[in-house]
């Protein structure tokens, strides 16, 4: 990868390039899927490839190929991409070499050594689980396993090198008797330590659970979110608002805040690249900055946009190191790694004498995400009476603001799950509309 990688530099640089950037992936993915009760089928992925980014007179091409025999041709259309291209009076420069973080627990050995048995095998215990409930049935599910190697190398003196793992597992099910009920579960880690047997049951049991649902009448109360739930908003709503590139664009309704209050002073949240064993944890984000940990709110108060480094030399400050890629076939855009939650924790159920518990939402892709509104349909959905889940709701539909929403968080559970990159626990809102 490095000799690759240092060969497209050198040529780019030769051919007139100012600067350059190549990023190099080598991932290697299994996945499984499930269907009605069985493994549906399974295969093994090989993917490899590599981007250019070149920059003349301020003008950016890029250009990608997984044909490592193209590569001069590759180069050639990323510096004729830069040289048709109008300069950009906002591009400062690729970022520069400087010290990297230690990370930890983003590879495991076993998951990488993992056969296309053994993944198999872990799907079929995801459907051993439902099963074990009676009455319930796996609609669908997947299970997904990747080892990858990444090479971000620019002319800026930026060389680093370092490969990872990741585990997932979902169930989707349904009850197979009267009055039938929807539920699923979902797992993501670094290392092979999910019980997947554990993801299956869990939905069965859910769905069991939510069968002969009531109705309620529409009125404000005390709503607890589930991770699954509460994670689904945010990143329909506030992970838009604090993207730089939004603002620049008008795009977010927190342009201007930065120092204000936007939540309650028992809510902080932070953006940690470095989080021990983090599904978006790294030694760098995929433009070769320094991971690091940005603080979004600190007690209530609004502290940073996140940025990659084209949108930092906008704004004349230091990239947060959030700079994303899809594939070596994009250039970056800006995204979340491991964005936390931190609110005071304590048995929140307990603690609520009446209101609603939503597991999971539908919808929240369609939020304003200029404005933070949303409406969203709850599924699996309690009443709480007592500081119990009581009975299952049928059907509920929640609206609201993010903005207002953070403000009226009032308890947070011990349940903290990593919902893809935003780890969360449970979350009680008071006064929230509820729609029966």
């Amino acid at each position: 990868m490095y000799e690759m990688a240092n060969k497209a530099l050198k040529l780019a640089e030769d051919k007139g390039a100012e600067e350059v950037e190549v990023y190099v992936l080598d991932n290697h993915s299994t996945s499984a899927d499930v269907r009605k009760n069985i493994v549906d089928s399974s295969n093994e992925n090989y993917t490899k490839g590599i981007g250019i980014r070149t920059i003349i007179n301020g003008a950016v091409g890029f250009a990608s190929t997984n044909l490592y025999n193209r590569l001069e041709d590759t180069v050639n259309i990323a510096i004729s991409s830069a040289r048709v291209r109008e300069k950009d009076p906002e591009w400062v420069s690729l970022p520069s070499n400087t010290q990297y973080p230690t990370i930890r627990n983003t590879f495991d050995d076993k998951l990488m050594l993992l056969e296309l048995e053994d993944c198999i095998d872990l799907t079929t215990q995801m459907i051993e689980g439902v099963t074990s409930i009676s009455d319930v049935m796996a609609t669908s599910g997947s299970f997904s396993r990747f080892h990858d190697k990444r090479l971000i190398m620019n002319s800026n003196g930026i060389e680093t090198e370092e490969e990872g793992t990741g585990v997932s597992g979902f169930i989707d099910v349904i009850t197979t008797t009267d009055n039938k009920a929807t539920a699923y579960d979902f797992k993501i880690s670094r290392n092979l330590d999910i019980d997947f047997y554990e993801i299956g049951k869990n939905a069965a049991e859910l769905a069991q659970k939510s069968r002969n649902g009531i109705t309620i009448e529409p009125h404000k109360t005390d709503v607890i979110l589930h991770p699954f739930a509460f994670a689904d908003i945010l990143e329909s709503t506030l992970a838009s608002a604090i993207d730089a590139d939004n603002v620049h664009k008008g795009r977010s309704s927190l342009k201007g805040k930065l120092n204000e209050d936007i939540a309650t002073p028992d809510l902080s949240i932070v953006d940690d690249g470095t989080l021990d064993g983090g599904i978006e944890t790294a030694l760098t984000d995929d433009e070769g900055m320094p991971s690091q940990k940005n603080t979004v709110i600190d007690k209530g108060v609004f502290k940073s946009y996140l940025y990659d480094s084209y949108r930092a030399g906008k704004d004349n400050v230091e990239s947060t190191g959030n700079a994303i890629r899809q594939s070596y076939t994009d250039t970056p855009g800006i995204g979340l790694r491991n964005f936390i939650i931190n609110y005071p924790q304590s048995d929140v159920i307990s603690e609520t004498d009446e209101g609603v518990y939503i597991n999971t939402v539908i919808g929240a892709h369609t939020a304003n995400s200029i404005s933070g509104d949303f409406s969203v349909e709850a599924r699996n959905a309690f009443t709480i009476k007592n500081g119990e889940l009581d009975k299952p709701i049928n059907s509920l539909m929640i609206s609201g603001n993010v903005f207002e929403l953070l403000k009226n968080i009032t308890g947070a559970g011990y349940d903290v799950r990593s919902v893809g990159g935003l780890v969360t626990p449970s979350i009680r809102i008071t006064d929230m509309n509820v729609i029966g």
